[in-house]
């Protein structure tokens, strides 16, 4: 009886620790529902002024993708701890919508947080700038300090105010690199490099001091070439003198002399901006354009560029339809396995590319390439899937970015049709190979490495032992194959001599121009170019077919949690704990 009384109240304890669980498991659900309610109802869109500037700010670099994993970046957003990175397709999207939009009456580009942006991405913004102000809609650019490249944006607008104290800073392309050779010397390392490619300059800093004759002529070529082009289109926008930006940058120091020192003032006397003028003296001035804000006087009516985005896309709805055109973007270096975006991973870019071959929607695919190269293994795993997308009776059309060169070039150039920009870095069609050994450094502190392996190979692929000849010759066997395969890939795929191609491969780099005379591109011409192309190929009528962006996205898991946390955050609570802070360290 003593013992049924035991198991009894023992079974009622569990019951009960199992209750009072479920229980809270209830109340934390019905928070958790309260919550989304409450915040949806919190959670109000914007509403625009009858009169509004649409206040363009790009923040960082201007990038085709922004990096980091879709959930490790919506928490960082949510803590306000997000990268310095402006996405290209969000400008051009938000000067789509505000150039038929009665209510945006101006641009306000405000200029002075952009940090950089290859010229094929500014190229695309300043078209985008260009064909607003068809709608006779005025652009006003403004800034406290402008970089280079925030200039060239600036140029395109129909005015540029620089802060009196600030500058324009135009230092032209170079390229510069540091070389280690002598400290590999004096540390006693043994870098084996295994290349082929007389211009694959990537293993220079590692084999000599100083550039190759063959580098200092590629590059010199190439930098030239983009220094004209930036200084065409500038002094074309802003209507200025031909050779007025390089006599601008060659001569800045006796311009800043003759104003005694106000670099602004040299800036504005040289045609660069139209006005010197405070960030007062800018929302004054926009206050005339589209009035004051009424809650806040100080203050022109605006809309911020995201938020109007967010309202716009609401409103005009998804572009897809139910025959499409998929847009799947590779940028970044070129790496093994799955990598979040902001890298190409062999893996996960092929994941997308299979993902739009079992799209039944998906009638063609643009792939937009923003890539140096990188891993040749997982470049060749990507080129399979275009293949394999075109064997599916699905055209595939590459469009080339700002750089798409070495394996950024392999993954796109199996396309139906590969299309760059004029100013577009690619080719550097080579391979090499690294392997440091560091025995040496090991032998003059006393330490020795010893054993014995069942073949000439055992050990060889140990960093502190020196490899043999016959290793050496191995991985330069290795290299001379994987570039023979290169090339004859890319001249089954270009239709082109092997030999035609060996001339102009060699580790080369061309921009988009020349790459369209050496028959490694088809034409010149942007993304939307591109899609324009992919239709035509899978025989999709103009209008009758939307894009559909495929890409890493939030699982159901994730995208409940960053609702959550967003429904918090705009209830006032700190979420910043629940993102890692990014240190020094992560951003080197």
């Amino acid at each position: 009886m003593s013992n049924r009384s035991l198991v009894g109240r023992l079974f009622a304890a569990i019951w009960s620790g199992v209750d009072s669980v479920r229980k809270v498991l209830h109340l934390i659900l019905l928070l958790f529902i309260f919550l989304l309610v409450f915040g949806a109802m919190q959670d109000t869109p914007l509403v625009l002024p009858d009169r509004a500037a649409l206040v363009v700010q790009p923040y960082g670099y201007l990038v085709e993708q922004v990096e980091g994993h879709p959930f490790d970046r919506a928490l960082a957003e949510l803590a306000g701890d997000g990268r310095p990175q402006t996405l290209v397709q969000d400008i051009v999207d938000a000067l789509e919508y505000a150039k038929d939009d009665d209510r945006i009456e101006v641009v306000h580009l405000e200029l002075s947080s952009m940090l950089g942006g290859g010229l094929t991405k500014l190229q695309l913004v300043a078209a985008a700038i260009e064909d607003f102000k068809t709608s006779g809609k005025p652009v006003i650019a403004s800034a406290d300090f402008l970089s280079q490249q925030g200039y060239y944006l600036a140029a395109h607008a129909d005015q540029v105010y620089l802060h009196p104290h600030g500058l324009v800073l135009i230092q032209g392309y170079g390229r510069w690199r540091t070389f280690y050779k002598d400290a590999i010397d004096l540390l006693r390392i043994d870098w084996n490099v295994f290349r082929v490619g007389t211009h694959k300059s990537f293993v220079e800093p590692y084999t000599r001091m100083d550039m190759s004759p063959e580098d200092r002529e590629s590059s010199g070529r190439l930098i030239q070439q983009l220094w004209d082009l930036y200084q065409l289109d500038v002094e074309t926008a802003r209507g200025l003198d031909d050779g007025a930006i390089q006599a601008f940058t060659d001569g800045m120091l006796e311009k800043v002399e003759a104003t005694g020192g106000d670099i602004a003032l040299a800036a504005k006397e040289s045609g660069l901006v139209d006005d010197l003028l405070n960030r007062i003296e800018v929302r004054e001035t926009l206050i005339d354009y589209v009035g004051a804000d009424p809650d806040n006087p100080d203050t022109h009516r605006a809309a911020g560029m995201y938020e109007y985005l967010a309202q716009m896309r609401v409103l005009q709805g998804s572009d897809a339809r139910d025959e499409n055109v998929a847009v799947i973007v590779a940028a970044g270096e070129i790496l093994f396995g799955s990598q979040p975006p902001g890298l190409i991973g062999g893996d996960s870019t092929a994941s997308l590319l299979r993902d739009a071959r079992n799209d039944e929607s998906v009638a063609a695919v643009v792939l937009r390439i923003d890539s140096p190269g990188g891993s040749s293994f997982a470049s060749d795993i990507i080129r399979h899937e275009v293949i394999a997308l075109r064997e599916a009776g699905k055209p595939v059309v590459a469009s080339m970015g700002n750089v798409a060169a070495s394996g950024g070039y392999v993954i796109g150039m199996q396309a139906d049709k590969v299309i760059a920009s004029p100013s577009t870095v690619t080719g550097s069609i080579g391979i090499f190979g690294m392997f440091p050994t560091y025995q040496r450094t090991l032998d003059a502190i006393g330490i020795a490495v010893d054993g014995i392996g069942t073949t000439q190979l055992s050990g060889q692929l140990r960093p502190d032992r020196e490899m043999s000849e016959q290793a050496k010759a191995l991985f330069q066997l290795m290299i001379d194959d994987g570039y023979q395969d290169f090339i004859t890939n890319v001249a089954e795929s270009r239709d082109l001599d092997v030999g035609f191609v060996d001339e102009n491969g060699q580790g080369q780099v061309w921009i988009g121009a020349d790459a369209l005379v050496h028959g490694l591109v088809d034409e010149l011409g942007g993304r939307d170019d591109a899609i324009a192309a992919a239709a035509e190929l899978a025989e999709l009528d103009e209008g009758e077919y939307g894009t559909k962006l495929i890409e890493q996205r939030l699982s159901p898991g994730e995208q409940m949690i960053v609702d959550l946390l967003g429904t918090v955050s705009t209830l006032g609570f700190d979420v910043s704990g629940w993102a890692g802070r990014r240190t020094l360290v992560d951003d080197l």
